[in-house]
């Protein structure tokens, strides 16, 4: 068994909890908090599990590490402080351990991450002998082994497009989605997330990606950006009430230029309520949220994926799906060398000794 901490109790980290807990190769030996009302709680609570499982959540960072467990789980948020996450992910890795989270956009490709980010982390590899897997849903799987795979049944491909469609109401961090997204503000605030080279800072890397597993040479990456206000106010069920005239939602593509076309395309169509933007892509249910890939060539090929966890929410969902990819890769990790990768290194692999285990 492969002992291994949950760093961070938020939206990531419970749902990681539950994903090391089911896994059959892995040991849940510590989970890692911050704030000092979650330490001593059990790592069952915090993991919304209904049994205890025995683990006090600590805040003792030192002795969690100095234990020496083979992975961690960070769990940890970095947009908004990415220098502690680079450095508590960084003091893992120099630790040992086998470190996969979804924290730190640049080292998703690390080949195109800056300096700043990529050589710390190669530092701790060659001190500590750990390693780093980086990755998510969007930016995550959904614009790299999905459309990849998918592409794979085409004759001709024209276009790759990923598509993330999500109304943000659902998504269970009120200061990003109005302040880092915008939403709920008027239409002259400038969201940090839709800053110009910002989008591409998120999701270039996953453009490169592809680029490079489809041998393609990109001319350049551009952005483009499309804003709606509220026509009407509106009052959501978990994020209360969005003001007439403020933004209402957003849409906003990385394009990878191919020979002066865009030819690999990742969108965002971003609500705050279905009545916005009504013109726009949705969800082909009507629902919350899902994710798209449409490979347009011959034969065309649409493939949606819908994910619901924690009462039918597609955003936990949609983090669920993460931290499937992110714990599944822990043992293929601890038995290969010491590095730092991404995601065409590490294979997407069958549910090996899941099916029909009892759900946590």
């Amino acid at each position: 068994m492969i002992s291994t901490v949950v760093w961070g109790t938020g939206n990531v980290g419970r749902l990681a909890i539950r994903a090391v807990e089911a896994h059959p190769a892995l040991k849940l030996s510590a989970v890692i908090v911050h704030d000092p009302a979650k330490v001593g709680r059990d790592a069952g609570e915090l993991g919304g599990l209904d049994r205890p499982l025995g683990i006090a959540a600590t805040d003792d960072i030192d002795a969690v590490l100095a234990a020496g467990p083979r992975a961690v789980v960070y769990a940890a948020s970095g947009d908004v402080r990415p220098d502690d996450a680079l450095a508590d992910i960084t003091r893992a890795v120099r630790s040992g351990a086998v470190v996969v989270s979804p924290a730190l956009y640049p080292l998703y490709d690390h080949r195109s991450a800056p300096p700043e980010f990529r050589d710390p982390v190669l530092a701790a590899i060659t001190e500590g002998g750990g390693s780093l897997f980086a990755s998510g849903v969007d930016p995550g799987w959904g614009n790299d082994v999905l459309p990849l795979l998918l592409s794979g049944l085409g004759t001709i491909v024209d276009v790759i497009r990923c598509q993330e469609i999500f109304d943000y109401s659902t998504y269970d961090q009120p200061d990003s989605v109005r302040y880092l997204i915008g939403m709920g503000q008027p239409m002259d605030y400038e969201p940090m997330m839709l800053l110009p080279s910002i989008p591409t800072m998120v999701w270039g890397g996953q453009v490169r990606m592809m680029a490079r597993a489809l041998g393609v040479e990109l001319d350049e990456i551009r952005e483009t950006l499309e804003r709606r206000a509220l026509d009407t106010t509106v009052t959501t069920r978990t994020m209360g009430e969005f003001e007439a005239g403020t933004q209402g939602a957003v849409r906003f593509e990385v394009q990878g230029i191919v020979e002066g076309e865009p030819r690999i395309v990742i969108e965002h169509v971003t609500r705050i309520h279905a009545s916005c933007a009504p013109d726009w892509p949705s969800p082909p249910d009507g629902g919350d949220g899902a994710h798209r890939v449409v490979i347009e060539g011959r034969p065309r090929i649409e493939v949606t994926i819908e994910a619901t966890d924690e009462g039918e929410n597609r955003s936990a969902g949609g983090n669920a799906t993460a931290v499937g990819r992110l714990v599944g890769a822990i043992d293929w990790l601890a038995e290969a060398e010491p590095g730092l990768y991404d995601a065409l290194d590490v294979p997407m692999r069958p549910a090996v000794g899941k099916l029909g285990r009892k759900q946590p």
